[in-house]
């Protein structure tokens, strides 16, 4: 070493010999010498990376750089200290740019819950990954998970970012389909009332008919999963009714559920009441058929008694039944309204116009679906 250092200091090719002295001499300076040789500064670590130097920071040390996984090199990918006790190059950066990685979920299919039009859908959060870090912000454009999806396709996309803003985004779909049966048909003299969409899976149909014809079937239909009806379809038939029964109560019977029935009773038929109520009768029977309403007249006294139902005539015993079960004078001119229940609501004892009939009938019996109807069907009776 004191060879070299000696070098240094007389140049090369000098001979020189060695004394005691002279050695002692040069190895006395050469701490100094140490310290004046030439080094680079330490370079600075750089973010995101790494270097190694083959000579430390000495004149000729190559130093190599390296970046963390998911960075790549931008700039010099290594320097070396030159003699002037500078670096070669310019530092070099660790850039990001890989991607996060991002798996959405699969695609589904989901089918409406009985009675309705839309699902609940839910999936996994998507996961994201990146190579050079673990803070992601995720986005997410459509629907959330586990909210209800209406009748058709829904596209659900996802993206993330990392802190380089390099972005990777992927999408799904959520179908919701909705099971239907064929459009039902309403009967002929009738009309059909159904929940829900009227022919999705769980929706359930009800038959109704016209005034003076009634149901022949089932009730109701429901629209099951394999998109077919329960049951076959009713039809509405022309209500007979049966005047030749033994009874109040099995002519009544004939009523229940289906009419309200107008009983109207006088001692004569040539009584002023009956005769006007009558006339306004006659005007009123298109209407009354609309609200579903019977009318039964009972007139004059025993023996010469007559019950009556559009022109068919009741039993003696059956007309005594009706005016003992309802409480029906033949001393004088009266009316009175019976529901479908064959509950007695309103009684009359003056002639009244229809239009008073009517508000009396629309008051107390008609069903939401009876009031509706009738609005459409008003102008029939015109």
């Amino acid at each position: 070493r004191s060879d070299k250092i000696y070098d240094l200091l007389t140049g090369p090719g000098t001979t020189h010999h060695h004394s005691h002295h002279e050695a002692e001499h040069v190895d006395h300076y050469t701490p100094e010498l140490d310290y004046k040789q030439v080094r680079c500064h330490v370079l600075p670590l750089v973010e995101h990376g790494t270097y190694s130097c083959n000579k430390g920071f000495v004149v000729d040390s190559r130093c190599d750089y390296t970046c963390f996984q998911g960075y790549q090199i931008e700039g010099d990918h290594y320097r070396v200290c030159r003699e002037g006790g500078t670096w070669s190059g310019a530092e070099p950066t660790c850039a990001d740019h890989d991607p996060p990685k991002l798996k959405c979920p699969l695609s589904r299919v989901k089918v409406a819950e009985p009675g309705k039009l839309t699902a609940t859908v839910s999936w996994d959060r998507p996961v994201a990954t990146d190579t050079a870090e673990r803070s992601l912000q995720l986005f997410r454009n459509g629907q959330e998970s586990n909210s209800e999806f209406s009748e058709g396709e829904h596209v659900i996309r996802y993206k993330v970012y990392d802190q380089a803003r390099n972005m990777a985004s992927c999408k799904f779909t959520v179908r919701v389909e909705v099971k239907r049966c064929p459009v039902l048909k309403a009967p002929l003299h009738g009309y059909l009332s159904c929940s829900s969409d009227g022919n999705n899976y769980g929706a359930v149909c009800e038959y109704h008919c016209d005034a003076g014809y009634e149901r022949s079937g089932v009730a109701t239909r429901v629209c099951l999963l394999n998109r077919n009806w329960s049951d076959q379809a009713s039809d509405c038939v022309m209500m007979e009714i049966k005047t030749d029964v033994r009874s109040a109560g099995a002519l009544l019977d004939q009523f229940y559920e289906k009419r309200r029935l107008l009983i109207v009773s006088t001692p004569s038929v040539t009584d002023q009441y009956y005769k006007l109520q009558n006339i306004m009768i006659q005007t009123a029977s298109c209407g009354l058929d609309l609200r579903h309403v019977t009318v039964i007249e009972l007139l004059g006294t025993p023996p010469k008694e007559v019950g009556r139902i559009k022109g068919q005539y009741l039993e003696a015993e059956v007309i005594e039944g009706l005016r003992q079960a309802l409480q029906i004078s033949r001393s004088y001119f009266t009316m009175v309204l019976v529901d479908e229940m064959g509950l007695d609501r309103e009684r009359f004892v003056n002639p009244t116009t229809s239009e008073e009939l009517y508000s009396y009938i629309e008051e107390y019996l008609l069903t939401e679906e009876e009031r509706e109807r009738l609005e459409v069907n008003r102008d029939l009776c015109d």
